[in-house]
């Protein structure tokens, strides 16, 4: 039923671009809010983006803004996450993930549904 599944990670030098999709089933993608979370090696989970499914209202964690957009496709029930000017603390594994209306909004405990991840890369 309700599925997560994220493509597009890899590996890029610094100061490159990736954009990643998640591509949601219908019901998961109606959910109130999607977002983007990445979690590095010994690291915890943190919120990198998140948009509004009823308004398309934004968030992004201080440490992207301006690099990153986050974005979706209602036709092909898709969200994109693009960077830009990637460094190399961008590193981790990104996640997909969809959840309540529930505040803070980058918050990974306010989302319900999950994907499996895809790995980010960015050498200097």
């Amino acid at each position: 039923q309700a599925q997560l599944v994220e493509s597009g990670g890899g590996s890029v030098q610094a100061g490159g671009s990736l954009r990643l999709s998640c591509v949601a089933s219908t019901y998961t993608y109606s959910v109130w809010r999607m977002g983007w979370f990445r979690q590095a090696p010994g690291k915890e989970r943190e919120g990198v983006a998140a948009i509004v499914t009823s308004n398309s209202l934004t968030f992004y964690a201080d440490s992207v803004k301006g690099r990153f957009t986050i974005s979706r496709d209602n036709a092909k029930t898709t969200l994109y996450l693009q960077m830009n000017s990637l460094k190399p603390e961008d590193t981790a594994m990104y996640f997909c993930a969809a959840g309540d209306y529930y505040y803070p909004p980058l918050a990974p405990n306010n989302y319900k549904y999950w994907g499996q991840g895809t790995q980010v890369t960015v050498s200097s």
